[in-house]
């Protein structure tokens, strides 16, 4: 009878509405990119392309495609991603797990958990940060831009709330028959725990993958940019010394349709792997493991 009331059907339709409306927000930029960067060049500069290639054309891709620069900031970007996640991922768990645990079972329990807060919530600033960069020698180095996230506080309270979810009797049970706390923590809790894994390496990948500025700041040699500070450079700073095009190619390409092909390449990899990750968040971070 709830469903069928005139107040559910207008809540259900206006929130079928806005969602819809939101969708679009979110896909209309993209397709609009995507068909720029099919489209030719007097059409291109001419701003007469909507949501599909006018005068349909693959020199953009073949152009980035080719661009050395280009294809070596997307491997240094594919590298970050994959070792940044899979640290977070290890540091979070590890963390999470004792910080998980009831004050008898770990002394100084509430210390930890606060200093773990506070380094959330207050930092010495940008130009003491960029000191230490310095000091510790880590200036125009690849692990600049996976080292100093590797401890993400947010993403390890969410592991530590999704632990507290999981039910005692699975820890009682291996601990009665003779398991320790690294026994328990890949036996028990690792298994069950995938869907919150899922949810971090998500947020973590989304993160290093379109995180610029660290490269920006700390890498001086553009060779050495991942691909959010190479774009980040030829898009935004208008740099387009990297992009190397000749003056031959001009007749063929614009420079707006080589940006298009090149942001909609670097949007690609999360646009692939975030519908295979997609189900966890409808699941959610909390799922119970023992069942009647």
């Amino acid at each position: 009878m709830y469903h069928k009331s005139p107040s559910y059907r207008i809540f259900n339709t206006f929130n079928t509405v806005l969602l819809i409306v939101l969708a679009l927000l979110c896909v209309i930029p993209l397709l609009h990119v995507f068909a720029v960067s099919l489209s030719a060049k007097a059409a291109a500069d001419a701003n007469i392309v909507g949501l599909w290639p006018v005068d349909f054309t693959l020199e953009a891709y073949k152009k980035t495609t080719s661009n050395p620069i280009f294809l070596n900031s997307m491997w240094i970007a594919v590298q970050r991603t994959v070792i940044g996640t899979l640290l977070t991922l290890v540091l979070s768990f590890l963390a999470a797990y004792p910080l998980s645990k009831e004050n008898n079972a770990f002394r100084g329990r509430n210390i930890y958990a606060w200093l773990f807060v506070f380094t959330m919530l207050f930092n010495g600033g940008l130009v003491p940060f960029y000191m230490v960069i310095q000091k510790i020698g880590l200036m125009d180095n690849f692990w600049v831009l996976v080292l100093p996230g590797a401890v993400n506080v947010f993403l390890t309270i969410l592991m530590l709330n999704f632990f507290r979810g999981v039910p005692k009797e699975l820890e009682e049970a291996a601990l009665i028959d003779g398991a320790g706390h690294f026994r328990t923590l890949f036996s028990i809790y690792l298994p069950v725990s995938l869907p919150a894994i899922a949810t971090l390496a998500l947020f973590s990948m989304v993160f290093h993958w379109n995180s610029w500025f660290d490269g920006l700041l700390y890498i001086g040699d553009p060779k050495k940019y991942p691909l959010a500070t190479f774009l980040q450079t030829v898009i935004i700073q208008r740099d387009m010394s990297s992009m190397s095009i000749n003056p031959a190619d001009l007749a063929l390409i614009s420079q707006k349709t080589v940006k298009s092909a090149q942001i909609f390449i670097g949007a690609l990899p999360i646009l692939i792997v975030y519908p295979f990750l997609q189900k966890f968040f409808v699941k959610g971070l909390v799922m119970g493991s023992v069942k009647e």
